[in-house]
């Protein structure tokens, strides 16, 4: 598992953790983490969760009055230093 996985998966169970059902899945540039949100969740709860997602490279909240409250968290993966950066025609 890339570095970016093991990070998400970490972010996730630290979630889990918290009583927050969470979908790990793996994209071509990042790792992503989403969570289910519950309405009724602490302001001390808040601010561990926040903690949690602070540790990723980005995070945010999605809330509709049809789906509810979703977490979202995302782990870049390493890009290459040299090489076949970002595909044909993209190289240094």
């Amino acid at each position: 598992m890339p570095a970016s996985g093991v990070s998400a998966a970490a972010i996730a169970a630290r979630l889990s953790d918290l009583g927050l059902p969470t979908r790990v899945e793996e994209h071509p540039r990042h790792t992503s983490v989403e969570a289910e949100v519950p309405d009724a969740l602490s302001a001390e709860s808040w601010r561990e969760v926040l903690d949690v997602v602070a540790e990723a490279d980005r995070f945010g909240l999605f809330a509709t009055s049809l789906n509810g409250r979703n977490l979202w968290a995302v782990v870049r993966k390493a890009v290459p230093a040299t090489g076949d950066v970002g595909g044909l025609g993209h190289q240094r």
